[in-house]
């Protein structure tokens, strides 16, 4: 059983940015980013696997980086240029795949969430 905590949302003007922060209790093989918009499904952000190779959205491409601290077992999502469209509850999930994946199936464990609000 993988535990997973979220911090660093918070309201933001149109360009501005944040970090989230996933605190993972368990080993992880690969985990991800994940948002979720009133009404809308889950859509997969950026996911990393333990080896460091990435999988970036196309819609956050360039704008947002995933990386992970292995020795704090936590992961970290850099978001920049931050535009209203990103406005969701964004959730940390942990897989046992070995490809990072931005697919939500990929993923058996999940975070409660933290809100990211960019308003313009």
């Amino acid at each position: 059983q993988v535990q997973l905590v979220e911090s660093g949302g918070g309201s933001v003007q149109t360009g501005g940015s944040l970090r989230l922060s996933c605190q993972a209790s368990g080993n992880t093989v690969i985990w991800g980013w994940f948002r979720q918009a009133p009404g809308k499904e889950r859509e997969g952000v950026a996911a990393i696997n333990r080896d460091g190779i990435t999988a970036t959205a196309h819609s956050v491409r360039g704008r947002f980086t995933i990386s992970q601290d292995n020795a704090k077992n936590t992961m970290y999502l850099q978001m920049s240029s931050l535009k209203p469209e990103d406005t969701a509850m964004y959730y940390c999930a942990a897989g046992d795949s070995s490809f990072p994946s931005i697919s939500p199936t990929a993923y058996a464990y999940w975070g409660q969430g933290t809100q990211v609000t960019v308003s313009s």
